[in-house]
C-alpha cells in the first residue's frame, strides 16, 4: 500500500500550489494523510488550520481523522535529537546571523548550498565545557556535525522515480536541528514523523528536492525506513515565481469567494 502525506504549515492561506501538491499527493497513494507542521508556534493559528480543513475537503480530499499536529509531538523529536546527541554528533552554535555573515565574508570564497553560503563552523571547535557553561546563559542553536555523520552512515542513496540517487551530505553544511527553546527543526521532525505514520512515498515540490539530501543522512542515523520521492513542478505566476502565502489573490479562499469550483482549480493548475 503507497501512503502518502500532504503536510502544509499554518502560517497562511492554501493557494493554487498548495491545491497542486495536495491533490498529486492524494492520487498518488492508497492511503492519504494530512500533517498540520505547527511547530512554528510564532507564526501558526488556529484559523488558519481550520482554513485547510475546509479548502482541502472543497477540493473534494478525504483523509484519516484526527490529523497529526507537529505541535503534539515535541517528545519524539526530542527523543530523536537525544539520539544524536548520543552519537557525538550535535554541537551548539551561539553565533548570530550577523556574524555568521562577518565570518562568511572575511572567508572570500565560502561554500554554497541551496540557502546560500554554508555556516563555516566558527563553534565546532568550543571546548565541550565552555559549550555548556555558554548554554546555561546564551542562546543557541543545536547544529548537526554532517562530516562526522556521513562518516558514520557511508554513502547513501535516495529512491527517486525508481531511480536511485547519490545523496550528497554536506550540501546544507552543519544544519540547525534545534533550538534553545524548540527540540526540533523541519527536517528533523519531517522524518520522524513520515517514519511513525510510515508514509512510503513523499511527494512534495521540486524546490524541496534539496532538502532529500539531508533528510535521508537523517533517517540513516536515526535508523528510520526509506520513503521514496516523487519530486513534481511547481505552479508558477504569469512572471514564473513560486506562489508565495502573502499573494491573497491566488488564496483558495478567495478564488472560491469569487466564483470558482474544484474544477476550476484543477483546470488552473493542469489536473
Amino acid at each position: 500500500m503507497i501512503v502518502t502525506r500532504f503536510a502544509p504549515s499554518p502560517t497562511g492561506l492554501l493557494h493554487l500550489g498548495h491545491a497542486y501538491a495536495a491533490i498529486t499527493a492524494y492520487e498518488c497513494g492508497d492511503d492519504f494523510l494530512l500533517r498540520i507542521e505547527d511547530i512554528d508556534k510564532g507564526r501558526s493559528r488556529d484559523g488558519f488550520i481550520q482554513a485547510i480543513f475546509f479548502d482541502l475537503k472543497w477540493l473534494g480530499l478525504s483523509w484519516d481523522e484526527p490529523s497529526l499536529r507537529q505541535s503534539s509531538r515535541m517528545t519524539a523529536y526530542a527523543e530523536a535529537l537525544a539520539s544524536l546527541k548520543a552519537l557525538g554528533l550535535v554541537y551548539p552554535c551561539f553565533c548570530t546571523r550577523a556574524e555568521i555573515a562577518a565570518e562568511v565574508a572575511r572567508a572570500g570564497e565560502a561554500q554554497h548550498g541551496p540557502d546560500g553560503p554554508l555556516y563555516p563552523g566558527t563553534c565546532k571547535l568550543l571546548p565541550k565545557e565552555e559549550g555548556l557553561r555558554r548554554m546555561a546563559r546564551e542562546n543557541f542553536a543545536l547544529r548537526l556535525d554532517v562530516t562526522k555523520a556521513a562518516a558514520l552512515t557511508g554513502p547513501l542513496r535516495f529512491l527517486e522515480h525508481g531511480h536511485r540517487h547519490p545523496v550528497d551530505p554536506l550540501r546544507f553544511g552543519d544544519i540547525v536541528i534545534a533550538r534553545k527553546d524548540m527540540p526540533t527543526s523541519y527536517h528533523l521532525a519531517v522524518v520522524v514523523d513520515d517514519a511513525f505514520q510510515r508514509v512510503t512515498l513523499v511527494t512534495r515540490g521540486e524546490d524541496l528536492l534539496p532538502a532529500t539530501h539531508i533528510q535521508r543522512l537523517l533517517q540513516a542515523l536515526l535508523k528510520l525506513p526509506e520513503p521514496a520521492y516523487a519530486h513534481h513542478a511547481l505552479v508558477l505566476d504569469a512572471q514564473g515565481r513560486k506562489f508565495s502565502k502573502r499573494d491573497g489573490a491566488v488564496a483558495l479562499q478567495a478564488l472560491r469567494e469569487a466564483g470558482a469550483t474544484p474544477s476550476d482549480i484543477r483546470a488552473r493548475i493542469g489536473l
